[in-house]
């Protein structure tokens, strides 16, 4: 084997053809790059130029973008219920938002859970004017029916006022 001949001097063997090979390898990659292929991204210089008019490119507002999804979706009924549940004292007043909460909305009937049995009667007496209010605040005829309940109960089965034999205790609750 010859020995190898050290990297400052030039080799004894030069292969002339060697570097008109190397100069086609590099002409037909920079051709490459300057035409992307289908799958690669375009450069800044061949993209279209942005205008003086809005177009897709252009920044948008968060709430625009919101609202966009949400109509896209058939959102609206279930957005405006939800607003009307964050603003439910200021739809019925404090007094009563402080003793009932809306718990859900289906089919155009709202439940509401009220925190006493005589709170139950007074929203149960006060529901046309409810549902006047709410569909003046969500579009007409989006509340037929506000459904009404009551505390929940304790369960005299279990626990040391349970009565093994008979009813149990009696009295009013929900």
């Amino acid at each position: 084997m010859p020995d190898a001949a050290p990297a400052d001097e030039p080799t004894a063997r030069h292969d002339p053809g060697g570097l008109d090979a190397a100069r086609a390898v590099a002409a037909r990659l920079r051709a490459a790059v300057r035409r992307p292929s289908a799958g690669q991204r375009r450069s800044r210089r061949d993209s279209e130029l942005s205008g003086a008019h809005p177009d897709g490119r252009d920044p948008a507002r968060l709430g625009s973008l919101v609202d966009k999804l949400v109509h896209e979706s058939g959102w609206q009924k279930d957005v405006a219920v939800h607003g009307v549940f964050a603003r439910w004292a200021d739809i019925v007043g404090d007094e009563v938002a402080s003793h009932c909460t809306p718990q859900s909305f289906a089919d155009a009937s709202l439940t509401v859970r009220t925190d006493s049995t005589a709170w139950a009667t007074q929203l149960k007496l006060l529901a046309p004017d409810v549902i006047r209010r709410l569909n003046q605040e969500l579009g007409h005829d989006s509340v037929h029916f506000v459904k009404v309940i009551g505390p929940d109960a304790p369960s005299w089965r279990r626990g040391g006022r349970s009565v093994r034999d008979g009813r149990g205790p009696r009295d009013t609750y929900g």
